[in-house]
């Protein structure tokens, strides 16, 4: 990509090329620059990849290296025997 010919720019008006030219930066005021939004710490880049690895582990499990068990129910439904026996009861 070659730089445009000179009668390709456009035209600045001569008035305006001589303010730029007697352009004093000396009178511009000093300004503290504030950052916005200013880049994430060293503690906050390290947790972010601890939750990556435990993200990545629970992607990758293998459901199929996990032992058999049996399943007991520490609350089993009532049969329908105790529940009609609990309705004779009440009423």
């Amino acid at each position: 990509m070659s730089s445009p010919a000179k009668e390709d720019l456009p035209k600045v008006p001569t008035d305006f090329k001589n303010e730029l030219e007697k352009f004093d930066a000396g009178k511009m005021k000093h300004t503290e620059t504030k950052e916005k939004n200013p880049l994430p710490s060293k503690e906050v880049i390290e947790q972010e990849k601890g939750s990556k690895a435990i993200l990545q582990g629970i992607e990758s499990f293998d459901p199929s290296k996990l032992k058999p068990t049996e399943t007991q129910e520490k609350n089993p439904l009532p049969t329908k025997e105790v529940i009609d026996q609990e309705k004779s009861g009440a009423a």
